[in-house]
């Protein structure tokens, strides 16, 4: 299995080495325009593997018509959120969609059958503009798989349970309008509604969504950004396609709304392997539908902003 990562930035390292670690890849290749970075950062790995004793092939590389014959691309590049300042990831969208657009174009032909997974913000916007340039079959974003983790660690701490014990989705946007799924949430396998009474334990919904949307600021302004948990719900996506498992994962594709022109990509639980599996978007309560079809229209209008600039 070849994987490549394109962007070894705060994000990039970590995913690239969290996916080299899980023994995901057999080869990985390295790629950033910044000079020296990657290749540098593949030395970094290269002293790992004798560490933990995996047999890896690493490359690295500089110009992304470099990347051949990759099976899963990961694209982090573009800029971030800067610390300290109030910014949305859609205020990324413009310069950002022009690094895709180049990337997904002169990666494409390169790496025929290559699955895309796209991790540059605003993502749901992004995993746009890379499929309408790649022009690919498979394509994804992250979607709101990140906000799920952080979704279900909040639970967890609120009723003093383990990590493993809480199950539950986040919908609609990676961002602003992400779109907590109460009606996936279970504790110790009970629907939240029914755990919460049975245990007489009061349940501050507001708090948990607040959190779950606001954390990623602290983060970024405290630590300069987020990598640790980024990389590992990405590590999740990358194992689900390259392991097969069919696991629920809340990644974005792309869905027709009746009120929006095209399909557009937005966070939805869906069975994950090689391929794209069903959704569970029919499942979801009426307001949850209803919520991420808004998620999706703010989406599509930032797609919309983007492509003007590009074309």
């Amino acid at each position: 299995m070849h994987i490549a990562q394109i962007g070894t930035g705060r994000v990039g390292r970590p995913t690239a080495y969290t996916i080299m670690c899980s023994e995901l890849a057999d080869t990985l290749t390295l790629c950033d325009v910044k000079p020296g970075l990657a290749a540098a950062f593949a030395e970094e790995l290269k002293h790992v593997t004798s560490s933990i004793g995996i047999d890896v092939e690493i490359n690295s590389c500089e110009k992304d018509e470099e990347v051949t014959n990759a099976d899963i691309i990961l694209i982090s590049a573009g800029e971030p959120r800067s610390p300290g300042v109030k910014m949305s990831r859609r205020d990324l969208a413009v310069q950002n969609a022009k690094i895709m657009k180049y990337v997904s174009e002169t990666t494409a032909p390169r790496n025929p059958g290559v699955k895309y997974i796209v991790i540059s913000n605003p993502v749901d916007a992004m995993a746009m503009v890379c499929k309408k340039y790649s022009k690919a079959d498979f394509v994804i974003s992250t979607g709101t798989n990140l906000e799920s983790l952080r979704f279900r660690s909040k639970l967890a701490k609120t009723f003093n349970v383990p990590n493993f014990e809480v199950e539950g989705w986040v919908g609609g946007e990676h961002g602003e309008a992400a779109i907590p799924l109460w009606s996936t949430v279970k504790i110790h396998s009970q629907p939240i509604d029914k755990y919460t009474t049975s245990k007489n334990k009061p349940l501050n919904k507001n708090e948990i969504d607040s959190y779950m949307k606001q954390v990623s600021k602290f983060i970024v302004d405290n630590v300069g950004g987020t990598e640790y948990g980024p990389a590992a719900s990405f590590r999740d996506i990358t194992r689900a396609i390259v392991k097969n498992t069919d696991e629920i994962l809340p990644v974005a594709t792309p869905i027709r709304f009746a009120e929006i022109p095209e399909p557009t990509f937005v966070g939805v639980p869906l069975h994950l392997g090689c391929r794209v599996g069903f959704s569970l978007y029919e499942s979801l309560s009426k307001k949850e539908q209803e919520g991420i079809a808004e998620a999706a229209k703010a989406i599509h209008q930032t797609y919309e902003i983007v492509i003007g600039n590009l074309e």
